[in-house]
């Protein structure tokens, strides 16, 4: 009996030490930080978190909304699908600085402007969140990141009392003209992401949309106000860590622009090659056919078989064409069915269509594809010209 009791006591102890741990001092801060840029495509964007420093109680804790579990069964289906769970994480704040400092990544903390109060609920929220039970949230990149988090978050610990007022020099952008603010135009990141995203991140974003990258976070953080009081939601800001730039090689050579310009121009001599012999290379429009046939597709699959709401009305379907596997077989034949050269005639349209869905501004797409698209055209319109011969 006295040893249950004193487990119980001990337990007690423990419980109300804990909850004092979790009360924090009216010298404590909690700031947002705001991390720069990295080397790889998935660290373009940069990142975000709450710093919760409180000298008294010797807490300096990190939490960030960026994790993932890489031991979740079907991780990669999971992440094609858009079906993979995120999580918050917690990690000691010379653990997190150090940690980008040897990434050479920047990082600009903001301390906010918050009551003892603000703060105390703004903490209790980041800690009832590290629960198990609550860690998880579905992650979306334009909508529910690291970043709306932080806006979020610090929405609910203020009641919806933020104003997020326009920064300097505010002007509105798509969501892709966004992207492209992060990540080369002319590069393998962007290609990717311009073959995979659809028109619906060519329209305006709303002003508070422009918060899904961590950098506008901290650009509108810097000038938001506290309804009523009207007091500003920042009261400091301070850069602990400067990136050192260095710099940066030319890869124009292994671009998208210049790998598909070569392969554009050896469809072209290949095509001015069959023109003068009056001949057919069949390998090439097999390999044609089934490369846009394929890409075709996987856009197809991207937009309706997975919840992510960024791949949705993709016009790359208009040179990436999936029925164009279903019809690699007339390429073999010496003379091919009539439906086939309408087929064909269908893909110069389709291709028209696509060049005005791109100057009207319905849909941007990726530069690398330019000289590629170009070669494409003449091909079909060759193939028409050769297969109408034979009938």
């Amino acid at each position: 009996m006295q040893k249950k009791l004193l487990f119980l006591f001990l337990l007690l102890v423990a419980e109300i030490t804990t909850a004092q741990q979790n009360i924090l001092s009216e010298q404590a801060e909690i700031s947002v930080l705001t991390i720069g840029a990295g080397a790889s495509l998935n660290d373009a964007f940069g990142h975000s978190g709450f710093r919760v420093k409180d000298p008294i109680r010797g807490t300096d804790l990190v939490f960030n909304y960026g994790v993932y579990d890489f031991n979740t069964p079907n991780f990669y289906l999971k992440f094609a699908q858009g079906k993979l769970n995120y999580l918050i994480g917690v990690n000691y704040y010379e653990d997190f600085f150090e940690a980008y400092i040897s990434q050479n990544r920047s990082i600009k903390e903001q301390v906010l402007n918050l009551s003892t109060s603000e703060k105390q609920t703004l903490f209790d929220y980041l800690l009832n969140n590290i629960k198990p039970e609550n860690r998880a949230y579905l992650y979306e990149f334009f909508y529910d990141n690291c970043a709306t988090k932080i806006k979020d978050v610090c929405n609910i610990s203020l009641n919806n009392n933020i104003v997020f007022n326009k920064p300097k020099g505010f002007k509105d952008q798509t969501f892709r003209s966004l992207i492209y603010d992060n990540v080369n135009k002319n590069s393998w990141g962007s290609f990717g992401i311009d073959i995979a995203l659809g028109s619906v991140i060519d329209k305006k974003a709303r002003t508070e949309d422009h918060m899904f990258l961590p950098e506008n976070i901290y650009k509108f953080f810097e000038v938001a106000t506290i309804k009523n009081s009207n007091k500003p939601l920042v009261k400091e800001s301070k850069v602990l860590y400067e990136k050192i730039e260095s710099p940066t090689p030319s890869n124009f050579l292994t671009s998208p622009l210049f790998v598909f310009g070569v392969l554009g121009c050896f469809i072209l001599f290949i095509t001015f090659n069959d023109f003068k012999k009056q001949k057919q290379t069949v390998w090439l429009d097999v390999s044609l056919f089934t490369i846009t046939g394929l890409v075709g597709i996987l856009v197809l699959l991207l937009w309706f078989a997975t919840d992510h709401t960024g791949t949705h009305q993709n016009y790359n379907l208009l040179w990436a064409f999936a029925l164009n596997i279903l019809v690699i077989g007339q390429l073999w034949k010496q003379k091919t069915s009539s439906w086939f050269i309408k087929y064909l005639k269908l893909l110069v349209i389709l291709l028209c269509l696509l060049t005005l869905h791109w100057v009207m501004g319905v849909q941007v797409f990726a530069i690398g594809l330019i000289p590629f698209l170009i070669a494409l055209f003449i091909r079909y319109i060759y193939l028409i010209k050769y297969f109408s011969l034979s009938h």
